[in-house]
């Protein structure tokens, strides 16, 4: 059943990580709009938001295999859609934003039940490894998938990249979905809507470690939001062009694998302080870019960032699956998907009018500083971020 389950999400990974960019050449090939094309992408992300703690609530009430599974199916068929769509010529931007506004409700359904689903299916001394293991897998999606995609756009067109894109997501849905976990433990006191997803709230409020944790990494979101925009830009104009950029983007990529890969092999014995620093870590390449300083030096912080953040990955998902009940998993992990999912984008959208209004170098200082603050904070003001201790291997 392991096997099976990190083949099913390192499929749906893979299968995540090609729609980008097949929507965005699909739209630019259809209209050429860069508005067009955010109506496109911001008609997912909008359901997501809105949808995910309905998500939490079903995944606390359903078998989880089954919510990945009907996920899956549904992403797989609004992608189907998409490439016919495409292929008989359409293409029109309104049908697109609708089908990527079904599939953003499908991921707000689907995303809570995986971590519900790994810790049903896999004992608590293996489930740092799991995780890590599905990081890795993520990890590389997120690298090979934009050439996968752009190269089957460029001999095949879009259409045939999206109906490619079904296919992975058809293969994750069977996979995940023969998965077989125990029925779920009913809610004491279910009953509406309302009651269950106060009893999440309940829980987190319990738990100071975690809302600090997620806030923490809420602000490193928004930060990464300013970095990824005000980066480009400084490297184009200051840093010697793209080529820059494309160095510290790879630097960033390798950290990231390194860090996910060393999770469950370095000796770790507390691991939200881990956690918490590997986020703050994010705050070198701000400062650096902020300067800046030469591309060499920033590519350097960068890769340093995402190999703290490497390690945060697999850590979280494994401390939290294990300290907080498997019957509120579900809800728990949505409010913590909606800060991350609403941080980053937001940060994308301000960064460049917040930099016209305060300055590139004081924007991205402030940030550094704020990214420093709220995830060493977390450690500082709750006992229990010292105290937690990793699992025995």
């Amino acid at each position: 059943m392991t096997n099976r389950l990190m083949i099913g999400r390192a499929l749906s990974a893979l299968a995540t990580a090609l729609i980008p960019t097949t929507l965005t050449l699909a739209v630019l090939r259809a209209t050429g709009s860069g508005e067009d094309l955010g109506l496109v992408l911001a008609a997912e992300l909008v359901p997501l938001l809105l949808f995910l703690p309905v998500g939490g609530v079903l995944a606390d009430r359903m078998r989880p295999e089954r919510l990945a599974l009907l996920a899956d199916l549904t992403r797989g068929l609004s992608q189907a859609a998409i490439g016919v769509e495409l292929l008989l010529g359409a293409g029109r931007v309104l049908d697109l934003a609708v089908l990527s506004a079904v599939a953003g409700v499908a991921i707000a359904f689907g995303m809570p039940a995986v971590p519900r689903l790994v810790a049903t299916v896999v004992p608590d001394e293996h489930r740092l490894r799991v995780n890590a293991r599905i990081g890795v897998a993520t990890s590389l999606s997120g690298v090979a998938a934009p050439a996968l995609a752009g190269g089957v756009v460029l001999v095949a067109g879009p259409g045939w990249a999206a109906l490619l894109t079904a296919a992975v997501f058809a293969c994750s849905a069977l996979t995940l979905g023969g998965v077989r976990t125990p029925r779920p433990v009913r809610l004491a006191r279910a009953g509406t809507f309302g009651s269950d997803l106060a009893q999440g709230w309940r829980e987190i409020r319990t738990r100071p470690w975690f809302l600090a944790s997620v806030l923490g990494h809420g602000v490193w979101h928004f930060m990464a939001g300013l970095f990824l925009t005000l980066g480009p830009l400084t490297a184009v104009r200051e840093l010697g062009g793209e080529a820059s950029w494309v160095l510290i983007v790879q630097c960033g990529t390798v950290g990231l694998v390194a860090g996910v890969f060393a999770a469950p092999r370095l000796p770790i014995r507390r691991p939200l302080v881990a956690v918490q620093v590997g986020a703050a870590l994010y705050l070198l390449p701000m400062a650096a870019l902020a300067v800046p300083a030469p591309a060499a030096v920033i590519a350097g912080a960068y890769l340093v960032a995402m190999f703290g953040l490497g390690l945060l990955s697999p850590l979280w998902e494994t401390v939290v699956a294990r300290e907080i009940p498997e019957q509120a998993l579900g809800r728990v992990r949505a409010f913590d998907q909606l800060i991350s999912f609403a941080s980053r984008p937001l940060g994308l959208a301000v960064a460049v009018p917040l930099a016209g209004a305060t300055g590139a170098t004081g924007l991205l200082l402030a940030g550094a500083v704020a990214v420093g603050v709220a995830n060493l904070a977390a450690i500082v003001r709750t006992p229990a971020a010292r105290t937690l201790e990793a699992p025995r291997r």
